[in-house]
């Protein structure tokens, strides 16, 4: 019985084909634009909590003054030796880079770029996850003597070099005249539009003596331990460093503590409730696509009257004709969910790779929004097959 009211669905569909994919349209569209929505927005939150991986394993990074709005606060800069306590006295950390920075015109030959100057030791590569393309890093006679040489980043290669390997070459910046010795492996922009590439990294003694003139520290990157919670390590930190700066128990910090473990959890969380947002808008035309449906199979049921009728006088039973137009209905938000489904994926592909976040298709998410849409027709279809149902079949037969 079911298969014949399926087969009769389908002729009836056929019937008025244009018809039919008109009132399927609003059920494609919001079921297209719910999965799409959820799916980019998937991926945008793996590509933010990959940004903020790629900076470095567990990273806290410190700096002088207290971020107002999009100022930040004057404070003292820190110095070696409050880099080396909180290295000595935090137990929670396993590695805590000291560097200072400024931007500063790098030359090579004709070519000029503008880009920022880091003052560091090897502890840099390390708490950042860096690793070298080519070249090598720096020696200990380099950091214990301030000599000439650097290591670059990748886009200020490209912007100086193209692209040939820079290693063994010079660049200018400031009055310095350094060998570069390294190459940075590139890790590209993260999605608030950093490049993380451009960059040249000298000596911190270097820096200190040919470009700042004094031994500030004007940041300092630390690697929490392991299996530690972040937030206690930024506890700790924060202890040893009011020590060290005479801050009263009632002054607020002068400096800031920034856990990027924290900051990547509250910009995946913040993604998510707008990839939410969306997919609940999205869906609202899922619900548009329902009302048309429940329209169109009204008109239907009002053309096809003396058809009723006819089945009606002729021994069919109420529940044979509900069944027939609410399978109808529900064939159609079917057709509907799956070329929604197919417009999704592609869409979604080409969005990923147009903002350059990872693809990631959630089965779940398309079996319910098919489901769901499947659940519309049922909903919005069984009203008008109802009333075919309820039809007396004298006056069905009377019908013009």
């Amino acid at each position: 019985m079911i298969w014949n009211a399926f087969i009769l669905a389908v002729r009836a569909i056929r019937r008025n084909l244009l018809r039919s994919s008109l009132t399927v349209l609003g059920i494609v569209i919001g079921v297209a634009a719910v999965i799409t929505m959820v799916t980019i927005g998937k991926g945008a939150t793996v590509k933010v909590t990959q940004d903020i991986s790629q900076l470095g394993a567990n990273l806290l990074i410190v700096r002088p003054g207290q971020r107002v709005g999009m100022q930040r606060t004057e404070a003292p800069q820190f110095k070696l030796a409050d880099a080396e306590a909180v290295a000595r006295e935090v137990n929670t950390v396993t590695t805590v880079a000291p560097t200072a920075s400024r931007a500063l015109a790098v030359v090579a030959g004709n070519e000029s770029w503008l880009s920022s100057i880091y003052g560091v030791d090897n502890r840099y590569f390390e708490v950042g996850n860096w690793n070298l393309a080519s070249g090598r890093p720096f020696a200990q006679g380099e950091l214990r003597s301030g000599a000439a040489v650097c290591v670059l980043g990748d886009t200020v290669r490209r912007q100086l070099f193209g692209a040939r390997d820079p290693v063994g070459d010079k660049v200018r910046f400031g009055k310095v005249s350094c060998q570069v010795i390294g190459l940075l492996a590139a890790k590209g922009q993260t999605t608030t539009g950093m490049d993380q590439d451009d960059m040249v990294l000298t000596p911190l003694r270097t820096y200190w003596r040919r470009v700042a003139g004094n031994q500030d520290i004007t940041s300092m990157q630390i690697s929490a331990r392991d299996g530690v919670a972040t937030e206690r390590a930024v506890r700790d930190v924060t202890h040893v460093l009011r020590e060290r700066r005479h801050i009263a128990p009632h002054e607020d910090d002068d400096f800031t503590v920034m856990d990027l473990q924290e900051i990547a959890r509250t910009l995946a969380g913040t993604t998510q409730v707008l990839t939410g947002l969306l997919g609940a808008v999205a869906a609202v035309s899922l619900l548009v696509g329902g009302i048309g449906i429940m329209n169109i199979m009204l008109v239907s049921v009002t053309e096809r009257t003396r058809e009723i009728g006819i089945r009606l006088a002729i021994g069919a039973l109420e529940r044979d004709v509900l069944l027939q137009f609410l399978i109808e209905a529900v064939v159609l938000s079917s057709f509907g969910g799956v070329a929604g489904i197919l417009i999704a994926i592609a869409a979604a592909a080409g969005i990923a790779q147009l903002l350059k976040v990872p693809l990631i298709l959630d089965p779940g998410m398309i079996l319910l929004a098919f489901l769901f849409a499947v659940a519309v027709g049922v909903v919005f279809g069984f009203f008008p097959a109802r009333k075919a149902a309820r039809l007396d079949p004298i006056e069905a037969l009377r019908y013009e």
